[in-house]
């Protein structure tokens, strides 16, 4: 079998509910290798609720979530034991988070918090680890005399490319990301989505990015799904959405951008 023609994630009639609020609600969809799925909405649409309940951060109140492993068969992400689903994302998934606090130690060094991953699949060698972490670093543009800062001393833009280089060190085939660019400023922004593209693409990676920003989604995306109100409204490649909304909601989002 051709792992390539088979999808790596499963998702069926996934839903989450607060009570009588919807969180999400029957989204299902197949994300494949190498490709990059954003999911966008306004605040409040659904989408980190759909994000959280994927990367096993939120347990559905309905659907499934299958993962294709590494000896190619499916599992149900919520039928594996905790010691299965946190090896997984040690290994085979990364998370990025908005807040680089979030997905690092903020009192280890900057190799350390590189290194630590490569600990966590069973690297031992400090050497090895080391010089590793010193070249992830310079792989997402941090110098290499700064290997030993704690990312306290580091900006919010060298924050958040310390939390990519300690997501991409074990080699994943699947990253989330929430809001990666989030909260920084346009021109760091802009290089952060530069770098990022490339390491996607150079990896081969496949990714969900959750984002309210479009320009965010047509640089980093092959495909887009909006969300409004915990629904899925409109999906397909994201050049076509952007360029040829077809939902009333998505016409609305790209109209207002427009205006900007």
């Amino acid at each position: 079998m051709n792992m390539s023609d088979t999808p790596l994630l499963k998702v069926k009639d996934l839903s989450k509910f607060y009570g009588s609020r919807i969180g999400c609600q029957n989204v299902s969809f197949e994300l494949w290798p190498g490709e990059v799925l954003a999911i966008v909405g306004e605040s409040g649409s659904g989408k980190t609720t759909l994000l959280n309940c994927l990367a096993t951060r939120l347990a559905p109140s309905a659907g499934s979530v299958e993962y294709r492993m590494r000896d190619g068969q499916f599992r149900d992400l919520y039928r594996l034991n905790e010691a299965e689903r946190r090896f997984l994302m040690r290994t085979d998934w990364g998370f990025v988070h908005q807040n680089p606090a979030d997905g690092l130690r903020m009192t280890v060094s900057a190799g350390a918090n590189v290194g630590e991953r490569l600990m966590a699949i069973g690297d031992r060698h400090y050497g090895n680890i080391r010089a590793t972490a010193t070249d992830w670093l310079g792989r997402v543009e941090i110098a290499s005399d700064r290997i030993d800062d704690q990312p306290r001393a580091f900006s919010g833009g060298m924050r958040q490319r310390l939390q990519i280089a300690r997501n991409l060190v074990t080699n994943p085939r699947l990253v989330f990301m929430d809001e990666p660019t989030g909260g920084l400023d346009v021109s760091v922004q802009a290089r952060l989505l530069d770098l990022l593209r490339g390491l996607v693409s150079d990896l081969g990676l496949a990714a969900i990015v959750v984002t309210h920003d479009l320009a965010v989604a047509r640089l980093l995306s092959h495909r887009m799904m909006v969300m409004k109100d915990g629904h899925i409204v409109e999906t397909g490649l994201t050049d076509r959405v952007l360029d040829d909304p077809q939902a009333p909601y998505t016409q609305l989002l790209v109209s207002s951008i427009l205006q900007v």
